[in-house]
């Protein structure tokens, strides 16, 4: 299916449309599932991404905009952040953490690129400090952390769409930063 289609199955699932809902899943379920399978490893997991992506595709097919990018790699980011979110909100099991003990010590670097990460790291503590505090903690709480954009949310009391903002604009200030 085109994707001109798709975003037309999308504009007519935004007006309500049940059989527009059903075609479109019909068209894209199986790259979205290959999207979830591929970034969740688990085929249940997967399974019961995929019917969630689906409730979000319905609820936020009015924000959907041509302009912005077509409905295929609009339908794939809901997919791919989904899945990511979901490997977010697991809290890591005990043998996991052995395993990346594990690796970990394979994987060593040498005292070259020791002195290369730690200059790296002080380059990035210098980026931080240059974001507002408490978005830099939201960065060090996601992304060292591991918190999901719902804890962050929760957790700093402001809504989930801003806690994606300040994300995005803060990585594009960090991105710009270590460019210097």
């Amino acid at each position: 299916m085109q994707s001109n289609e798709i975003a037309a199955l999308i504009n007519h699932v935004a007006m309500g449309d049940r059989t527009a809902f059903a075609t479109l899943y019909q068209a894209t379920n199986p790259k979205l599932f290959s999207i979830c399978l591929r970034i969740l490893k688990d085929r249940p997991d997967a399974e019961e991404a995929l019917q969630e992506i689906y409730i979000k595709v319905w609820q936020r097919s009015k924000t959907f905009a041509t302009s912005a990018g077509t409905a295929s790699s609009w339908l794939a980011s809901i997919a791919r952040n989904h899945a990511i979110d979901t490997i977010r909100a697991r809290k890591p099991v005990a043998d996991d953490l052995d395993e990346a003990y594990d690796l970990a010590d394979e994987n060593s670097p040498d005292p070259e690129q020791q002195v290369a990460i730690a200059d790296e790291g002080r380059r990035i503590d210098r980026c931080m400090q240059e974001l507002d505090a408490v978005r830099a903690r939201a960065v060090r709480s996601a992304y060292v952390e591991g918190l999901s954009y719902l804890e962050l949310s929760d957790e700093l009391k402001v809504p989930l769409n801003t806690v994606r903002t300040w994300l995005r604009r803060s990585l594009l200030k960090l991105r710009e930063c270590m460019q210097r």
